[in-house]
């Protein structure tokens, strides 16, 4: 599949942020690297009515990771041509064959960031595929990078959580992936808005006329600038609301919950849109959650998202990254990347992205490790 197109590169720079240690604690140092890590495609259709948002697209595109046949030929696969690529997107093999072995492997279930895709996700598949995990990233229709934006794929968050809770059904069929995992060892991870996806599905509510309420008040923040992408956005998504019945039956499932009670641990990455949620429903998540973020983030403010979370969800753990910037959860760019989109690709002086991806991919297996036994 060509995961590349003109507008990829256009990302909607309104849900990430930069990190810094709340600690001097350093995480622990990645595992010994044991599976060759496969890649693959898969376009999961779910049973019709399904809220597309507006997307042409009724499919929800998938890339998955997976430890793969040690004969496997791994490569480093590219956004973009590899001739002159935007970004690298992890060492994989595609289409190779699974390793064969009998027991089976936990699932993580994951989420991009507003207006970007599950290719720029690639590091922390691929990553994690290698300490054992099967990884599966879903292009959220209407939010990603691969056709066009959509209002409703803007401002209905919430069906996001929806579209993992398929891409899970649906792998668990897969005639070659299905019987490799384990249905009982099933996480979520998530970066930015995919960060308040995973957190969604972890029995959060978070609704648009809360985040609206909040961007009225005094306490309002950088969360309330419209991206972008979409100059106007809060206010059409106002008027839409106002008007069509089909928003307004949208907007109705945006107060309950999309609790999925087969994922049982949550590692989010940059979170966004605290204001969004009813601290209610956070005091009620009740499976093991882990915020990773960062101290000069100037795209999702700290004190309204990461750290409200991680003081409203029980038990959750934070770690803020010294010095790291909220794209720094992205893939690491090549020399276009870092000339056509400096804002997403560049980060501050002394930060080297890889070494940033390879510490927080260990936090990451480890917390999996300890909470998908």
């Amino acid at each position: 599949m060509n995961r590349t197109r003109a507008s990829f590169f256009v990302f909607v720079l309104y849900f990430s942020s930069p990190a810094m240690f709340l600690s001097t604690a350093k995480a622990a140092p990645p595992k010994t690297v044991i599976y060759k890590v496969g890649v693959m495609h898969r376009q999961f259709t779910p049973p019709e009515p399904y809220d597309w948002r507006g997307a042409k697209t009724h499919a929800l595109v998938t890339e998955i990771w997976y430890p793969a046949d040690p004969a496997a030929n791994e490569q480093m696969q590219w956004i973009g041509s590899p001739d002159t690529p935007f970004a690298k997107a992890g060492k994989a093999a595609p289409d190779a064959a699974p390793v064969a072995i009998p027991e089976k492997f936990p699932l993580i279930l994951l989420s991009h960031g507003t207006g970007g895709s599950a290719a720029m996700m690639g590091w922390f598949g691929a990553a994690l595929a290698s300490h054992g995990y099967i990884v599966a990233a879903v292009n959220h229709p209407g939010n990603n990078g691969l056709e066009d934006y959509t209002l409703q794929g803007f401002s209905i968050w919430w069906e996001r959580a929806a579209d993992l809770t398929v891409v899970l059904d649906q792998i668990l069929a897969d005639a070659t992936l299905g019987s490799h995992i384990d249905p009982k060892r099933v996480g979520a991870a998530g970066f930015s808005l995919g960060g308040f996806t995973v957190i969604e599905i972890a029995g959060g509510i978070g609704e648009l006329s809360r985040f609206q309420e909040f961007c009225k008040s005094p306490k309002a923040d950088g969360l309330c600038t419209d991206p972008p992408e979409f100059p106007g956005l809060t206010a059409k998504a106002t008027a839409l609301a106002e008007t069509d019945p089909v928003m307004q039956a949208a907007l109705r499932e945006g107060a309950k919950s999309h609790r999925d009670p087969r994922v049982r641990a949550i590692f989010a990455m940059a979170p966004a849109l605290g204001p969004a949620f009813d601290p209610a429903a956070l005091a009620k998540i009740s499976i093991p959650t882990q915020i990773v973020a960062g101290a000069v983030d100037n795209i999702v403010p700290l004190e309204t998202s990461a750290k409200f979370f991680a003081a409203k969800i029980p038990g959750a753990q934070l770690t803020i990254l010294q010095s790291v910037g909220h794209y720094t959860f992205l893939d690491t760019c090549a020399e276009l990347g870092d000339r056509t989109k400096p804002q997403l690709c560049l980060d501050q002086a002394g930060i080297l992205r890889d070494e940033i991806h390879v510490q927080t991919a260990a936090m990451a297996a480890k917390f999996f490790d300890a909470n998908l036994k």
